[in-house]
């Protein structure tokens, strides 16, 4: 989920920074060949510093369940294995109480044709991924990968939050 949530995040605004990394996992400083491997424990995932005067953590948490899939236990797209889970590292208990309660809702409003399989677990170490991971599809618009995989979210992200996007404009795909 790397590349994909790290293109939606960056489009929002109030969103200052996102950093593709890991975290979740059992062993310091991982490579991504490691990661890869699904034997670490870590999660691919991003590190976003926000505004909250500008996006609130509850908009924030719409977004990523609404551009994608949080039904599908390790697994997005084509990716499968534990480091592609859905999941949310919370930095505070008002973070998993928000989330916990977002998914309870989400759930009973029965949002999703299957029940949310997402975890909501304590943010630990959190390590960078590489520069070739961050920016990616800026990067590599017209790959394949980003075409199928990237392009739908930010399509979604377009079509249901127009108002949340940086300069309240579409983002050109």
């Amino acid at each position: 989920m790397l590349r994909c949530t790290e293109a939606v995040f960056n489009r929002v605004e109030g969103v200052e920074k996102v950093i593709s990394g890991y975290t979740g996992g059992q062993i310091k400083n991982p490579a991504y060949r490691e990661i890869t491997s699904g034997r670490t424990g870590h999660a691919e995932g991003i590190q976003l510093h926000y505004n909250p005067d500008s996006v609130s953590y509850l908009e924030l948490l719409e977004i990523f369940f609404a551009t994608h899939d949080p039904t599908t236990l390790n697994r997005q797209g084509h990716d499968i294995g534990t480091q592609y889970r859905s999941a949310i590292f919370y930095a505070s208990e008002d973070q998993k109480n928000q989330a916990e309660a977002f998914i309870s809702h989400l759930d009973a409003e029965q949002v999703f044709d299957s029940e949310i399989v997402t975890e909501v677990t304590p943010l630990g170490a959190f390590y960078t991924a590489g520069k070739e991971h961050q920016e990616y599809y800026e990067r590599h618009t017209d790959a394949s990968y980003c075409q199928f995989v990237i392009h739908p979210k930010i399509k979604k992200l377009n079509t249901y939050y127009s108002d949340k996007l940086k300069g309240n404009k579409k983002n050109v795909l």
